[in-house]
């Protein structure tokens, strides 16, 4: 259990690190689209700045894969919120983005919600699923996709609208994070097939499930729609509700799919759950229209 959250934490890091390095980079660059997904590859491709950022990411990604297999799927996105304190602290001294009263708040909220988490781990030995049925996983994983690609296209249709209020950009990170919690179905998939002891043998067995396919999809959409998102709004706002939305996505559809029980202690099962129920009033209370244009370098409302 301590090397998953240490693991956890480590990815928090990364993760938190990575989105303030793209930001930087968005900074200077052209608008992209998400209507023209080849092009904003090629921009993104020409920025160092940001490669490093990936590079962030995808470190960030080969640890979440140490969390999947010491961890309940449940616990860890529980841990994976706790990014959100140090991608605050990093958006305002990096990028000078300024949050607002109620979102400090509700990132102490995210606080609280991770000692939950947490304790809820306590002298515990939980169960530890490796694959999910495949109709399941599809079943669960698909009308998300679909979803969330609807309320991206439907947020870019209300941006276009002349007289609109400035938006915080809440649609935008709802829709990057249904795709990023499928995301997290499949690298706890992927983790499961993982021999650690003989990893290219264990490479068939990987490429014969949906996993890796599944990665692939969310990894490319889930890129080009959180670039565009994080180039037009706030990394303060944008990030949080993302992670919001994948942990809660993740934690019910992963708890379903993989089948891993919940805690059987009613402590421990109040704790675990309580965490969750903080975490997405966090969402519910987040105001969906900036008070006031924000104005960070590279950032337009």
């Amino acid at each position: 259990m301590v090397w998953g959250v240490a693991a956890a934490l480590v990815a928090n890091v990364l993760y938190s690190t990575g989105f303030v390095l793209e930001k930087r980079a968005l900074a200077g660059m052209p608008p992209l689209s998400a209507a023209q997904p080849g092009r904003a590859l090629l921009l993104l491709a020409g920025r160092p700045l940001w490669i490093c950022g990936a590079v962030a990411l995808a470190l960030g990604f080969a640890a979440q894969l140490a969390v999947y297999r010491t961890l309940p799927i449940a616990a860890a996105q529980g841990l994976f919120l706790s990014g959100l304190v140090l991608l605050l602290v990093l958006s305002s001294v990096v990028l000078g983005e300024r949050p607002s009263g109620r979102e400090r708040r509700a990132v102490a909220v995210i606080g609280l919600a991770l000692v939950m988490v947490v304790a809820s781990l306590y002298e515990t030995s939980e169960e530890i699923s490796r694959t999910a049925p495949t109709g399941i996983l599809l079943a669960l994983s698909l009308p998300s996709l679909a979803a969330g690609l609807v309320l991206y296209a439907a947020a870019e249709r209300r941006g276009r609208r002349r007289h609109r209020q400035p938006t915080t950009g809440v649609a935008y990170a709802v829709a990057v994070g249904l795709i990023y919690g499928v995301s997290s179905l499949a690298i706890k998939g992927v983790s499961g097939h993982l021999d650690t002891e003989d990893l290219m043998g264990s490479v068939p067995a990987v490429l014969a499930s949906p996993y890796p396919y599944l990665l692939l999809l969310t990894g490319v959409s889930g890129l080009v729609l959180s670039q565009t998102a994080l180039q037009r709004c706030r990394a303060s706002l944008i990030v949080p509700v993302c992670s919001t939305v994948s942990c809660v996505f993740s934690i019910v559809s992963g708890t379903i799919a993989f089948d891993e029980p919940l805690p059987d202690d009613p402590l421990r099962l109040l704790l675990r759950l309580g965490g969750t129920v903080l975490a997405l009033t966090v969402l519910l209370t987040l105001p969906r229209h900036e008070t006031n244009t924000p104005t960070p370098e590279g950032t337009r409302s």
